[in-house]
């Protein structure tokens, strides 16, 4: 049996070699706990401030505050535009986990509808994640309890209180005043193109129509900012830091309501527009287009059945008459058409013809038919407007040729835009050989000429631009820009808007203009006047012009028939006035669709409206006494005949 050699073990070698290897370990715990430190200096000392801004990130929020919507006030202080209080349910996208859940849920709480949630997820996807969007607007006090109750079964959902556009008056103003409604893709991109999306982070609403959209900077105001600690469900704890949103500027309009009531009750169950203005200033007293429909219904969100009954229906209400009805002004531009005339010696006050009821040119077989069968007899210039004389018109018109008409009307705002503050607004058509070879390849025939000398043909105007240029024969030529808005309102009082002008009318002879008002004065006023009727026994001396607008041509052998042919070509009724006629303050344009004459139809409710109007401001005195002055001026350019009052 061969024994093991024992090996005799090295202790000193065994001992350098757990030295070496201690040394080792020591010198990498060292090392890692020299990285930790760095590391930690790093975090606690060079990069303190970022960890610390993105802690503050998740514990405090920067909130937009949106701010309150300017006021929209009448001339008298009667506010037409407020801001009411009202609760609405909120849903933030992304604070919830499960929509579709946490959507039918809330359903069985609150009696959700599915076009309700169909609108929501329309809206929802035109918002960016984070924002609130709306899923019942105008809770009821029970609504909100019954929330209450139930909210801390809802992450993302709340009920937020905030002020929402009101208008009392309803469908009163709707086509001047406009409405504000939900801010959609449009409006956004809109912002984001002018650099204003900031300012409307907070903001559910924007101006769509009418004064609400055209001075959405000035009723908008400035977004403030609230800073705020949350915990970690999002909920707020406390407010840090507030900064104050500036509220929209609150205005006042030259807008008279009771004015604007008068009109809107003449005008009942009819189609058309009332416009009455200031006629030392351009201020809109009155604009009123009918039908109408309560704005109410788009500030927190229209139905598509109620909007689609609105679009689609067979009278327009939708529609801004005064502003974008193109109507042909028929016999209410003579006076235009006379005083230019005039001022280019075509015609002087001592030109007269003889009207048996019919014009012909040389060589064209076409006849031009008088609205009165058997004529007016001898016409001079005064007659041809108090009467409505056709046949002089056409004459004046074949003799004047398109060119100078189309310029000259231009300049009364035939074929432009008034410059109103509503971006609602029509310019119309003021017809020259341009337009025709643009619009239909054709050339320009002197029938056309003709038409166009009664204010037919392809010649339309909206009733404002008939109402600035009633304002531009008054004033003599000074052209006031129609406004709506008439000031700031600061501390109660109104800092007046300036009153802009433009470039004024080139007079050549005054007493050419003092003829024509003559005349206008005449049309009310004396025994054939074609609105004198309607104006009998007034308190105030008045002056004007009526038009009836025929829609359709009538064959060279036929007859007008009104009781043969349909509603919607009935002619349209019109009457352009101003009073007191001594010291002009009120401009008037009526018009009425498919109403019949203007002496019988348009020129009494003008009457109603500028009777109001002096009665109601006490103005009549004044009135009386411009009618005693003027007693016996019957006399006055007189224009003897023996025709009977004709229907323009």
């Amino acid at each position: 049996m061969v024994k093991k050699r024992q090996t005799i073990r090295d202790h000193s070698a065994e001992a350098n070699l757990f030295a070496r290897r201690a040394l080792v370990s020591a010198m990498f715990v060292v090392a890692l706990l020299s990285l930790i430190i760095v590391n930690l200096y790093h975090l606690q000392v060079n990069q303190f401030e970022d960890y610390q801004t993105r802690s503050n990130g998740n514990r405090i929020k920067v909130l937009p505050v949106a701010p309150n919507r300017g006021l929209i006030y009448d001339r008298n202080g009667v506010i037409l535009a407020e801001n009411k209080p009202v609760f609405s349910l909120e849903i933030i996208p992304e604070e919830v986990a499960d929509l579709d859940a946490t959507l039918a849920e809330l359903s069985q709480v609150m009696g959700l509808s599915e076009d309700e949630i169909e609108d929501f997820h329309t809206e929802r996807k035109r918002q960016r994640r984070f924002k609130p969007v709306s899923i019942r607007n105008q809770l009821s006090e029970e609504e909100v309890a019954k929330f209450a109750a139930n909210q801390h079964r809802f992450n993302g959902v709340s009920i937020e209180a905030r002020l929402s556009r009101y208008y009392p008056f309803k469908d009163t103003l709707t086509h001047m005043l406009g409405y504000v409604a939900r801010i959609n893709k449009r409006d956004l991109a809109k912002l984001r193109e002018n650099g204003q999306e900031a300012n409307y982070a907070a903001t559910h609403d924007i101006g769509k129509q009418g004064v609400e959209k055209y001075h959405e900077d000035i009723l908008h105001g400035q977004v403030g900012f609230q800073q705020v600690e949350v915990n970690n469900q999002g909920r707020i704890i406390r407010v840090l830091d507030f900064q104050p949103p500036i509220p929209g500027q609150d205005i006042a309009l030259n807008i008279d309501i009771e004015l604007q009531q008068k009109a809107q009750q003449e005008l009942a169950g009819r189609r058309g527009s009332v416009v009455i203005s200031d006629t030392r200033t351009g201020g809109i007293l009155a604009l009123y287009s009918s039908p109408s429909y309560d704005p109410n219904l788009f500030v927190h969100g229209i139905s598509q059945k109620e909007y689609s009954k609105l679009l689609n229906s067979r009278y327009s209400p939708l529609l801004n008459r005064a502003t974008q009805g193109r109507y042909p002004p028929a016999s209410t531009i003579k006076p235009h058409l006379a005083l230019l005339g005039l001022e280019e010696g075509v015609i002087d006050r001592e030109t007269s013809i003889k009207d048996y009821g019919t014009y012909r040119l040389r060589n064209v077989n076409h006849v031009w038919r008088d609205w009165k069968k058997w004529g007016h007899g001898d016409v001079d210039v005064t007659k041809s407007v108090e009467v409505s004389c056709d046949v002089f018109y056409y004459d004046l018109a074949y003799k004047l040729g398109i060119d100078k008409i189309h310029d000259y009307m231009n300049e009364f705002g035939f074929g432009e835009f008034s410059g109103i503050d509503l971006h609602e607004e029509s310019d119309a058509i003021m017809p020259s050989r341009g337009w025709k070879r643009a619009r239909f390849n054709e050339p320009w025939y002197i029938g056309d000429t003709i038409s166009v000398g009664i204010g037919q043909g392809y010649w339309n105007a909206t009733p404002l631009q008939l109402t600035q240029s009633i304002n531009f024969l008054v004033n003599k030529g000074q052209r006031h820009v129609p406004r709506l808005i008439k000031g700031y309102m600061v501390e109660g009082e109104v800092q007046d808007w300036p009153i802009e002008m433009n470039r004024p009318i080139e007079i050549k002879d005054e007493e050419n203009w003092n003829l024509i008002l003559d005349s206008l004065y005449g049309t009310v006023n004396r025994e054939h006047g074609t609105a004198r009727t309607a104006f009998l026994n007034t308190d105030y001396v008045s002056a004007g012009k009526t038009g009836t607008a025929q829609l359709f041509t009538v064959g060279q052998d036929e007859e007008y028939d009104e009781d043969a042919i349909s509603e919607y070509l009935k002619d349209n009724a019109m009457y352009v006035g101003y009073a007191p006629y001594q010291s002009p303050e009120i401009s008037i344009a009526v018009t009425i669709e498919n109403a019949g004459g203007g002496g019988s139809n348009a020129a009494p409710l003008a009457r109603q409206v500028m009777d109001f109007y002096f009665e109601r401001s006490g103005l009549n005195q004044i009135a009386k006494l411009n009618s005693q002055a003027n007693q016996g001026d019957e006399t006055a350019n007189p224009s003897p005949s023996n025709t009977p009052e004709g229907r323009l």
